[in-house]
């Protein structure tokens, strides 16, 4: 264990714990110092080198390592980075202490007078969230990323303030918040995931994606996804004072963005009412329709131009890692959907997909139910590849169901595989279903060393062809 402290700690000022020192912790402890707080950073594991420097840099006492519970359980408060589960020992030992546990997003919170647009849901909310940002910096507004992507809330709170935050929420994010507010609230939908986060318990996690709504007040703004049973389900018992902005399919009463009969993207808020062709949308897909709605819907109550709304969603280069397109090999496209880590992201994947496809299934079960994407497998997959330590589940499941099926535990043999089904027209989608912590460090490992794998090929296969 390594300890660090600064010499200058004043007596009388308020003790604050910040566990974990990622970016969301780094953020925490900067804002911190700079309020004047007596900080100390705790992580159990090795801080990496970029953070500790900076911590060095800031004066910031820390350690890594292990936990010196003495000096945690001293706290006045502790902010929580996100990943550390609740039911940690640290946690635990801090709420048995009655020391009240905060999330980096809460902490910040309380020093900005910033607009805050938030997005949450299972799937699709970092494409959301980029696209959000991306209107409305093509408008000229000051807006920045924070929460999952970029740089920390706090960290920008303290050190390069914006006026407008466009936040990725997690569940994880959302537990200990309790006074931050948001002005635009987005929940994109709510499907089974991180369940063993949540004892397992779906309403668990829906209460946890609910929390979105705090604190929310009538000049607020809700957009969600109205054909989402389980929004639906939850918001008829918890209600909210913020005005309700719903997105759907085709027109339903009260939906503020939808298709109409012509194929045209319709938007109706209290201050703007356009229209502009689902054709020229930079992102395809139904999912991705439902993404553009609430980013355009958030930028219509910010107050951006009909004309900057339909050129920024027009124009979006889209999110690394979300059906994105890597290579054409001999007439064959490979896309990497590594981020879709769950079922129902792999669904829509799959919704999108126009041309026979081999399916890149496995990885770290989280308790999937494959049966939502099955009938979508049975009409569009003609091979399924199970690249994972332990693919038994996925091959007893689809087995009966798809002639073409390869189990394979390394991305070298899941390539050799896909290239040995696919032919000319077809697409080869890698969209796991699934963690990726069985054979890579993060889904962008993953999704990076497949995309690496394929242009390898792709050079290969080139090179081959100009020696024949």
């Amino acid at each position: 264990m390594t300890i660090r402290t600064r010499q200058d700690m004043k007596e009388n000022t308020k003790r604050l714990v910040v566990l974990g020192a990622g970016e969301s912790g780094f953020g925490a402890a900067v804002l911190a110092k700079d309020k004047g707080f007596d900080v100390f950073l705790s992580d159990s594991g090795s801080i990496a080198p970029k953070y500790r420097d900076r911590l060095i840099e800031e004066g910031i006492a820390f350690e890594d390592g292990g936990h010196t519970m003495e000096r945690i359980l001293d706290a006045d408060e502790v902010v929580k980075s996100p990943g550390i589960p609740l039911d940690a020992p640290v946690v635990e030992a801090v709420r048995s202490k009655n020391i009240p546990i905060i999330s980096e997003i809460e902490f910040a919170g309380r020093y900005t007078d910033s607009k805050m647009v938030c997005i949450t849901g299972s799937n699709g909310k970092t494409t959301t969230t980029m696209l959000t940002h991306h209107i409305l910096r093509h408008a000229g507004i000051d807006a920045s990323l924070a929460g999952n992507i970029g740089m920390s809330l706090a960290y920008q709170v303290a050190r390069e303030p914006h006026a407008v935050y466009v936040v990725e929420l997690s569940s994880f994010q959302l537990d200990n918040m309790y006074e931050f507010k948001a002005d635009i609230a987005v929940l994109l939908n709510i499907t089974p995931d991180h369940l063993d986060r949540y004892d397992h318990k779906m309403e668990n996690y829906v209460k946890a994606k609910f929390r979105i709504l705090r604190n929310m007040e009538a000049s607020d703004s809700f957009i969600f996804w109205k054909d989402d049973p389980i929004i639906s389900a939850q918001l008829a018992k918890v209600g909210t004072a913020a005005r309700m902005l719903p997105f759907s399919e085709y027109y339903e009463e009260g939906s503020a963005a939808y298709i109409d009969a012509e194929n045209q993207l319709i938007f109706n808020t209290p201050g703007t009412s356009m229209s502009m062709p689902r054709a020229d949308l930079a992102l395809n897909g139904l999912h991705n329709v439902f993404n553009s709605m609430a980013a355009g819907l958030s930028a219509c109550l910010c107050d951006v131009s009909k004309d900057d709304i339909r050129e920024a969603l027009s124009d979006f280069c889209g999110v690394e890692h979300r059906l994105e397109f890597t290579a054409d090999i001999d007439g064959v496209r490979w896309i990497n959907d590594s981020k879709a880590t769950n079922v129902n992201s792999c669904y829509y994947a799959l919704e999108a997909m126009t041309t026979p496809t081999v399916l890149i299934l496995g990885g770290k079960d989280k308790g999937n139910d494959y049966s939502e994407i099955l009938p979508l497998v049975q009409e569009k997959v003609k091979a399924i590849v199970a690249m994972g330590k332990d693919n038994a589940k996925i091959m007893e499941f689809f087995g009966p169901h798809v002639p073409l099926m390869a189990d394979c535990h390394s991305l070298a043999d899941a390539i050799e595989a896909c290239r040995s089904f696919a032919t000319d027209g077809d697409t080869v989608l890698l969209s796991p279903c699934c963690a990726s912590f069985d054979l890579f460090k993060s889904y962008e490992d993953r999704g990076r060393q497949f995309k690496a794998a394929v242009l390898a090929l792709k050079d290969s296969e080139e090179k081959e062809t100009l020696n024949s």
